[in-house]
């Protein structure tokens, strides 16, 4: 290995190693105590040259947040590829979703709790080609392979997907921030609620 493959492997391995330092300190600190110098002090560097790396603390978010969407979709390709009905590979999507979400309950509220504009306005969501969108386009298309196929009634794709996913996300959630209250299995809560939306909007 040359020494310019040498600098951009270290490159990439010290940016790898601020994203993990930045992803425990927004889960410790939140967004709002985040800071360049915090983080700058936890890793031992100054922050200059945290900068050479990442413009701000937003940047650093994002990155985080691309880097955890970039798993799911992994994930989802992986299962799409398995030649499975289009009802079985929404089940399997969702219930991963889930137990992706509940092994890593950290990175899921800094990723989805700590800056609700991060993305911008709505039209710059779509307009951008991101982790995010692939992820929502990928659901998107389950939803409507679904549909297709007859195993969900025939309405707006984007308004069921929506709809699958903000009952997931509402069900991690709950899982992950009740302390207070006596839970069930999140197993069987997860294909209680599976089942039950696909029989909702069966035709």
């Amino acid at each position: 290995m040359g020494f310019k493959e040498r600098r951009k492997r270290h490159r990439e391995e010290f940016r790898g190693e601020i994203l993990e330092a930045a992803l425990d300190l927004f889960a410790l600190e939140g967004y709002g105590g985040f800071s360049m110098r915090k983080l700058a002090a936890r890793i031992d560097y100054s922050p200059t040259t945290i900068y050479l790396y990442f413009r701000d603390k937003d940047d650093l978010l994002f990155h985080i947040c691309e880097n955890y969407y970039a798993t799911m979709l992994g994930d989802m390709q992986a299962v799409r590829e398995r030649g499975t009905t289009a009802e079985q590979a929404l089940r399997d999507i969702l219930l991963n979703y889930i137990h992706f979400s509940l092994a890593n309950p950290e990175r899921y509220k800094v990723v989805f709790f700590s800056n609700p504009q991060l993305y911008g306005r709505p039209e710059e969501y779509v307009s951008r080609d991101t982790m995010s969108l692939r992820c929502w386009k990928s659901i998107c298309e389950v939803i409507d392979d679904c549909r297709k196929g007859g195993v969900l009634r025939i309405v707006d794709v984007e308004t069921l997907s929506l709809v699958f996913w903000s009952a997931v996300h509402g069900l991690v959630s709950s899982l992950i921030f009740t302390k207070d209250f006596p839970m069930p299995n999140p197993d069987v809560m997860a294909d209680m609620l599976i089942s039950g939306l696909l029989r909702g909007y069966r035709p």
